[in-house]
C-alpha cells in the first residue's frame, strides 16, 4: 500500500519530482503510514522548490485513498491561497480550533473546541506566521498542538519557509523550530526542500529570492546585488514611472491583485495617498470601491456571521457603500458596508477613520485608552465599574473596526498573501540598514509576487553593475 501511495503521489505532481522532492515524499509517506504517536512532520521549503505542488499532490492522493485531511493557515488570505493550490477548502486555524465562550462578556473569550476528527492529518501552511507566547492565553502554537493531539489518530504537518519574516516581536519562527516542538513532547521529522524546480529557473523573482536566501543561509549579509536586466518578470522603476506602471497593473489584473510593499506604516501612508489622489482620483476620505486592510483583530462585527469567527488583522475588505459619518469621543467614524474579500462575505460595520492616517499599525495604547475612557463616561449611570467595563467592551463605538488603506502595506501585513503584481518600495534604504531583518523583509516581499515584481527607486548599490547603469 505504501509503495502504491508513493507512486500515486508522484503521478499527482504536475512534473517529474526533483531528487529533493523524491526524498521528502518518501519520508512524508513513511510519516503518514507510521503507527500514530505524538509525531509532527516539519516541511521547510524555500520559494520555488515545489512545496505548494507537493502539498497539493499529497492532499489529492490522501483523498484518492479515502484518508482524511484538514487544511489550515494562520490568516484568511493565507487559507485562500492554500485552498487554491491544494484544490481543497482551507480554514483559518482560529476558525477550526476555537469556539466562543458562552455568555462571554466582551466577545473576545474563545476557548479550545473539541477535536471531533479521528485518524486525520492536519496540514498547516505558512507556519512561519504562527506565534508562540509565554502567555498561555495567547499561545496559538500551543493551542494548535493541544487540539490536534487530543483526538485518536490525528497528526500534524507544519509547512513553512524559515527565510521569511518571523511573527511580529519574535526573533525566530517557533513553529518551524524542532527544539520548540520537542518541548511539547512531540517527535519531529524535519525535512527541507532547497532544490529549485526547473520551471522556476527562468523567473527573476525566484532567482533573486534564491540568492537572498543563500546569503542568509551562509550568514553572508553584505549588500545584495539584485539582478533585473535579464528577466521579463522583474523591473526596476523610478518614482516617475510608478503611476503609469500601477495604472497598467490595475487595468490588466485589478486593484486586488496589485500591492505596494513598504518598510514602514509612514511610507505606506505616503503611497496610499498618492494612489488614491493621482491614480484613482478619490476626492473623499473614503469612497465606494476603496480597498481597506483590517489593522486589528475585531470580535464584534463578525459575531453573527457563520463564515467567520472574527475579523482578523490583515484581512482585506472592499468598501461597497459609505452610509454616513460621525464625530464622537474625539475620533471620527464612518458607517459602511464592506465585502471581506478573503471570505466573500458582506458586513455592515462602523469603522474608525483616524487609523487610516496614523504612522502606527493601529491605534496606540494611549489613543485606545482615550477612546475607552470617553466611551465609559456614557455609562456613568451604571453602578459598578466591572459592569461599566463590560458595557464598553460591547459598545459599537469602542469596537469600531481599525483600518488602513490596502493599496500599500507593510511586509508583515502582506505576509501569507500573494498578488500578481508586487511593487517593493526600495527608496531611502542605506547600506547600513542591511542586516538579517532586512534580508527577511526583502525575501518575504519578493515572494509575495506570482507574475510581476517592480522595484521602486532602488539605490545603485543594491543592483548588479549592468543593471545599475540603466
Amino acid at each position: 500500500m505504501k509503495e502504491k501511495f508513493i507512486k500515486s503521489l508522484s503521478q499527482n505532481l504536475p512534473y517529474t519530482p526533483t531528487q529533493d522532492q523524491a526524498i521528502v515524499m518518501a519520508k512524508l509517506v513513511t510519516f503518514v503510514f507510521r503507527a500514530v504517536g505524538r509525531e509532527v512532520f516539519l516541511l521547510k521549503g524555500y520559494a520555488g522548490t515545489g512545496k505548494s505542488s507537493l502539498v497539493g499532490a499529497l492532499v489529492k492522493t490522501l483523498s484518492q485513498y479515502s484518508m482524511k485531511s484538514v487544511l489550515l493557515a494562520p490568516t484568511g488570505r493565507a487559507a485562500k491561497v492554500f485552498g487554491l493550490y491544494a484544490n481543497t477548502p482551507a480554514y483559518t486555524i482560529h476558525k477550526k480550533i476555537y469556539r466562543q465562550k458562552s455568555f462571554s462578556p466582551d466577545m473576545t473569550g474563545f476557548t479550545l473546541t473539541d477535536n471531533r476528527h479521528k485518524q486525520t492529518l492536519f496540514i498547516v501552511d505558512e507556519a512561519s506566521m504562527i506565534a508562540s507566547s509565554s502567555d498561555a492565553s495567547s499561545d496559538l502554537l500551543s493551542d494548535l498542538i493541544e487540539y490536534v493531539y487530543s483526538s485518536p489518530g490525528c497528526k500534524l504537518v507544519l509547512i513553512g519557509d524559515t527565510a521569511q519574516l518571523p511573527p511580529v516581536g519574535q526573533p525566530n519562527t517557533p513553529a518551524l523550530e524542532p527544539k520548540v516542538l520537542e518541548d511539547y513532547l512531540l517527535k519531529v521529522t524535519e525535512v527541507t526542500l532547497t532544490e529549485v524546480i526547473r520551471q522556476s529557473l527562468t523567473s527573476g523573482i525566484l532567482y533573486n529570492a534564491t540568492q537572498l536566501r543563500k546569503m542568509m543561509q551562509d550568514d553572508f549579509l553584505s549588500t545584495p546585488k539584485l539582478e533585473v536586466q535579464h528577466f521579463p518578470d522583474i523591473k526596476n522603476i523610478t518614482g516617475y514611472d510608478l503611476i503609469e506602471e500601477l495604472e497598467s497593473a490595475y487595468t490588466r489584473d485589478g486593484k486586488d491583485q496589485t500591492i505596494i510593499v513598504t518598510r514602514s506604516n509612514k511610507r505606506a501612508n505616503i503611497f496610499n495617498e498618492g494612489v488614491r489622489n493621482r491614480i484613482l482620483y478619490r476626492e473623499e476620505e473614503l469612497e465606494s470601491g476603496d480597498l481597506l486592510m483590517i489593522a486589528k483583530n475585531n470580535y464584534f462585527w463578525g459575531e453573527k456571521i457563520d463564515e467567520i469567527d472574527f475579523i482578523a488583522n490583515g484581512d482585506v475588505a472592499q468598501v461597497l457603500r459609505v452610509r454616513g459619518y460621525n464625530e464622537m469621543y474625539g475620533f471620527r467614524f464612518a458607517d459602511v458596508t464592506l465585502r471581506l474579500l478573503d471570505y466573500d462575505v458582506d458586513i455592515d460595520a462602523k469603522i474608525i477613520l483616524d487609523t487610516l492616517h496614523l504612522e502606527y499599525p493601529s491605534l496606540t495604547p494611549e489613543l485606545n485608552n482615550q477612546l475607552f475612557t470617553k466611551v465609559m463616561e456614557d455609562y456613568s449611570d451604571v453602578r459598578t465599574k466591572r459592569e461599566r467595563v463590560k458595557r464598553v467592551k460591547l459598545d459599537k463605538w469602542f469596537n469600531a473596526l481599525q483600518v488602513k488603506y490596502a493599496y500599500a502595506v507593510t511586509c508583515h501585513k502582506a505576509q501569507g498573501g500573494q498578488w500578481q503584481n508586487v511593487f517593493i518600495d526600495m527608496g531611502n534604504i542605506s547600506e547600513d540598514a542591511v542586516n538579517l531583518d532586512f534580508f527577511r523583509w526583502l525575501y518575504t516581499a519578493f515572494t509575495r509576487a506570482t507574475d510581476k515584481l517592480y522595484l521602486i527607486n532602488t539605490p545603485k548599490h543594491f543592483l548588479k553593475d549592468s543593471d545599475a547603469e540603466l
